[in-house]
C-alpha cells in the first residue's frame, strides 16, 4: 500500500504524509549499517520525503542518507530536504556545498534555514548576507524552493515570514502545542493564507523515539494518537524520527494507513491533554535550549 502524498504548498511538489527525519538516523548509537537500512527500507515503503540537517551529528545524518539513496539510484524518486546553519554569506554557501557533497547530489529539492529560535535569527540572515547567498544558489540550480524551521516561538515565526516569499515552514505541530505557543492556533493559518507548505515535527514533543518520546513517556497520549493527530493538522508532512526497524514499522503502518482524525476525536485528545499542556512542560523545546543544537547555541553566545 502507497503512503498518501500531499501538496507542499504551492511549489507543485507532492511528497508523502510522513517525512522521514534525518536527526535520529544519525545517532552514535546505530552502525553506519543499521542507519542505511532504515533509510533505504523507507525509501522502498512509501516515503519520497527526507530530512536532513547540516549539523545533525557533525555531518554523518547526511554522509549517510546520502550513501543510502545513491544506492540503487534512490535519489531520483525522492524529494530531499537539507538545511542550512549558517546567517553569514560565506558559512552559507560552505554548508551548501558540504551538505551536497555529503548527500551525493548536485541539487537539493528544499533548503531551509534551520532554527529560526531567536529574535534576531531573521535580522541576521538578511544583515550578513546568508539570505542573499540562498537566493544565488536557487538561481544556480544547486537549491529548488527555500523555506524555514524553529521550534521555540510563534512570533518568531511571524517576524521571519515577510523576509521572503518561503516556500515552506517547518514548525511545533502537536497536541500539547494546541495549549502552549501555539503555532497552529497563531501559525498555520497565515501560511495557509500565504501556500506555504508546512512541514510539521515534534509530534511526540521530542526525546528517545523508541521510548515513544516525551509525550508516550509521561503518558500524555500514544505514538500513534500523538502521530495521527499531527498529522492530521493542515500540513504537507509530518517528519517523524526513526531509530529502529520497530519504530520503522510502526510509522509505515500508521502512514500507509493514514486516515485523518476527525474534528471531534481532535478535541476529546486536546480536553485530555490539556492539564498537563498549559505549562509547556512537556514541551521543552519552546521554553529551555535543550533542544537548540550545539552549532546554533554557540551562534547566539550559549554554551554549547
Amino acid at each position: 500500500m502507497a503512503m498518501p502524498s500531499r501538496p507542499l504548498g504551492s511549489t507543485g511538489a507532492s511528497v508523502s504524509v510522513l517525512c522521514f527525519g534525518g536527526w535520529h538516523c544519525g545517532q552514535p548509537e546505530l552502525t553506519d549499517d543499521q542507519s542505511i537500512r532504515l533509510i533505504q527500507r523507507a525509501a522502498d515503503s512509501g516515503f519520497t520525503f527526507f530530512d536532513n540537517a547540516w549539523d545533525y551529528h557533525d555531518g554523518r545524518s547526511e554522509e549517510l542518507m546520502g550513501r543510502a539513496l545513491a544506492d540503487g539510484g534512490r535519489r531520483k524518486d525522492v524529494f530531499l530536504m537539507t538545511k542550512n546553519c549558517a546567517r553569514d554569506a560565506a558559512g552559507t554557501r560552505q554548508h551548501l556545498e558540504d551538505s551536497l557533497r555529503r548527500l551525493r547530489t548536485d541539487y537539493l529539492d528544499l533548503w531551509q534555514f534551520h532554527e529560526i529560535n531567536y529574535d534576531n535569527d531573521p535580522d541576521w540572515i538578511v544583515e550578513q548576507g546568508a539570505l542573499a547567498e540562498a537566493l544565488k544558489a536557487q538561481q544556480e540550480g544547486k537549491v529548488r524552493f527555500l523555506g524555514f524551521t524553529g521550534h521555540k516561538s510563534p512570533h518568531i515565526f511571524l517576524k521571519m515570514l515577510p523576509v521572503h516569499s518561503w516556500a515552506t515552514v517547518q514548525l511545533p505541530t502537536n497536541v500539547c502545542d494546541y495549549w502552549y505557543r501555539s503555532s497552529t492556533h497563531d501559525v498555520l493559518p497565515k501560511l495557509a493564507e500565504r501556500g506555504i507548505g508546512a512541514i510539521g515535527m515534534k509530534s511526540l514533543g521530542g526525546g528517545n523515539v523508541s521510548a515513544g518520546g516525551v509525550f508516550v513517556a509521561n503518558g500524555v497520549c500514544s505514538a500513534e494518537e500523538a502521530i495521527r493527530y499531527a498529522a492530521s493538522l493542515p500540513i504537507s508532512s509530518l517528519v517523524v524520527g526513526i531509530d529502529s526497524e520497530k519504530v520503522l514499522d510502526q510509522a509505515l503502518k500508521i502512514g500507509t494507513g493514514f486516515t485523518p482524525m476527525s474534528a471531534a476525536e481532535m478535541a476529546a485528545l486536546q480536553q485530555r491533554v490539556k492539564p498537563v499542556a498549559t505549562d509547556g512542560r512537556f514541551e521543552p523545546s519552546k521554553s529551555t535550549q535543550n533542544y537548540d543544537g550545539p552549532y546554533h547555541r554557540k551562534q547566539h553566545g550559549f554554551a554549547a
